[in-house]
């Protein structure tokens, strides 16, 4: 049950997006459009005014027939202008939920390597504008570049944005002997459309020595590989993780009673035997094993995105030429790129996913938060209960989301932030909690009477990316917030360091362990909402610490 749940509310929180040479120049037949000379070939976006965007460039072939489960390769060139006016499909996953497409249907197109590009198309003001690469997030099993918008970051921080598209599921993370020491192929994914942007942000006005990696959620957690992985080495000069780090864990039991714990990354054995199970069922079991990927690889799309053997294949491998081993202990022993780093999450990350639970799980009693407890923390379940008192809370459901909240998110990335900075100390590193307790709630989430989802896992994006489906839209005060994150995001992407002369000074995570004091800057509108804030003593993080050990 935690897969789907998982899967469930990371496609919640998944539109299109711009390129220039010379932005906004009329095209060669006149439309009015945009058109840019790629590495590949001339591609022409639409100008939306202050802005044009580029969908559905290529960066890599389509990974299907004999390409299926294999590293990307370049895109092929074209003769003439390729029409950039629309994104292509997302990449194959499952529905979203509240769509009304079939639950069995195939959603999206296993020729889905594309990126999209959004530029201003004011005259640049004499330096290279630095470049945003969006990995977007949904649990390594859903989303898509195109659903984010990046127009307000491109224009309010005169940026290049660029949005991509990468393997999901089975297709993007399956393993199996056949395929050796095989890497994780949507992040591989990830990797060659860094490539693309190094050869290719120029021509957009963008800056190849500028790129800021950033991404929430599953798309966070792939950065934090990229932060770890060898074959990344020079593809990005900054990054920013959003609500995941190389520590994030779920304990067992944190959505169903019973469920398993959760780590985002597996070792390449456990895939290749997931894998090995996988070709039993599909029954692809004869031959040696180029018999064997030869049977899987002339399985049809349908027959391979099935939820079961997508959901059965959505942990990035390690034990691999780009994830040589674990993100966390590669973290834990210094072994990632020295790149400045903002990091952070949201006051109350885990409130979505119980809230998508309540309706099959319910937790209306303490009695019930009692055995949820038992059940993820054995022995330790009292102390947590002490920290954590229901009646502190509101109520047993928002106190097991404050729970798994801090024990999952708000700690670990903590602890993520003091390891890199154990490491290199003088390394520019920022931190920060957004805290809307009034946040619009993400298009989609089941209402729960005395449940209010607060500052909950994805609702910081709308803020950043305007096109994303909310209730309501946003007021004076939460729109003058965004402006200030997007201020805060563009200008780190531009410097390394997120402060601007008109902006509440955002102090550098202090590299103490534990980082005691108030250097985590709280995100939040309404007078005095940008502060630097102690989350480390208001999440209890001292205890999730003395668990840890």
């Amino acid at each position: 049950m935690l897969l789907p749940l998982l899967c469930t509310a990371a496609l919640l929180t998944a539109t299109t997006t711009p390129a220039v040479a010379r932005p906004g120049a009329p095209d060669s037949a006149g439309q009015g459009g945009t058109v840019v000379r790629t590495e590949q070939g001339l591609v022409r976006g639409i100008s939306h005014g202050a802005y044009a965007t580029f969908g559905g460039l290529p960066y890599a072939a389509p990974p299907t027939g004999p390409l299926r489960w294999q590293a990307p390769v370049p895109a092929a060139a074209w003769q003439g202008v390729r029409d950039a006016t629309k994104p292509a499909q997302r990449c194959v996953q499952m529905p979203t939920p509240g769509t009304g497409a079939d639950a069995g249907a195939v959603v999206g197109s296993e020729d889905c390597l594309y990126l999209n590009v959004t530029v201003p198309t004011t005259k640049p003001s004499g330096k290279k504008r630095p470049v945003l690469v969006w990995m977007h997030g949904g649990a390594f099993l859903g989303g898509s570049g195109s659903d984010y918008g990046a127009e307000r970051l491109a224009v309010q921080g005169d940026a290049v944005v660029v949005t991509v598209n990468y393997r999901l599921g089975i297709f993007g993370y399956f393993g199996h002997a056949g395929l050796g020491a095989a890497p994780p192929f949507g992040l591989a994914d990830q990797q060659a459309a860094l490539r693309w942007v190094q050869a290719n942000a120029e021509r957009f006005g963008g800056d190849p020595g500028g790129v800021t990696l950033f991404g929430e959620s599953a798309g966070a957690l792939g950065i934090c590989a990229h932060l770890t992985s060898p074959t990344a080495a020079g593809l990005f000069q900054r990054a920013i993780l959003q609500s995941g780090s190389c520590l994030t864990s779920f304990p067992r039991g944190a959505l169903a009673p019973g469920a398993p714990a959760y780590e985002p990354f597996a070792s390449q054995t456990d895939v290749r035997t997931a894998g090995a199970e996988a070709a039993r069922q599909l029954g692809c079991t004869a031959g040696g094993g180029d018999e064997v990927l030869a049977c899987l690889r002339g399985q049809s799309t349908e027959r391979l995105a099935t939820a079961q053997l997508m959901q059965s294949f959505n942990r990035p491998a390690y034990g691999n030429e780009l994830l040589p081993v674990a993100p966390d202990e590669a973290l834990a022993s210094g072994r990632f790129h020295r790149v400045p780093v903002l990091l952070g999450t949201n006051h109350d990350e885990m409130r979505m996913f119980v809230g998508l639970s309540l309706a099959a799980f319910p937790i209306r009693t303490e009695s019930d938060y009692r055995a949820r407890l038992a059940d993820a923390f054995g022995p330790a379940a009292a102390a947590v209960e002490a920290r954590y008192p229901a009646a502190r809370h509101g109520s047993p459901a928002l106190a097991w989301a404050a729970v798994l909240t801090d024990r999952s998110f708000t700690c670990t990335t903590l602890a993520a932030g003091r390891a890199i900075a154990a490491h290199a100390p003088g390394l520019p590193l920022y931190a920060y909690e957004f805290n809307d307790p009034d946040a619009p709630v993400l298009a989609g989430l089941p209402a729960n009477p005395g449940f209010l989802y607060g500052a909950a896992h994805g609702f910081e994006m709308p803020f950043l990316f305007p096109s994303l489906p909310i209730e309501r839209p946003l007021t004076d005060e939460q729109s003058s917030l965004s402006d200030r994150m997007v201020g805060y995001w563009t200008n780190f992407a531009r410097t390394g360091n997120p402060n601007t002369a008109d902006a509440p000074r955002w102090p550098r995570l202090r590299p103490s362990s534990p980082p005691l004091g108030p250097s985590v800057q709280s995100l939040a509108p309404g007078p005095g909402g940008i502060r630097p804030v102690d989350v480390y003593s208001a999440h209890g993080c001292s205890l999730w610490d003395r668990l840890a050990e």
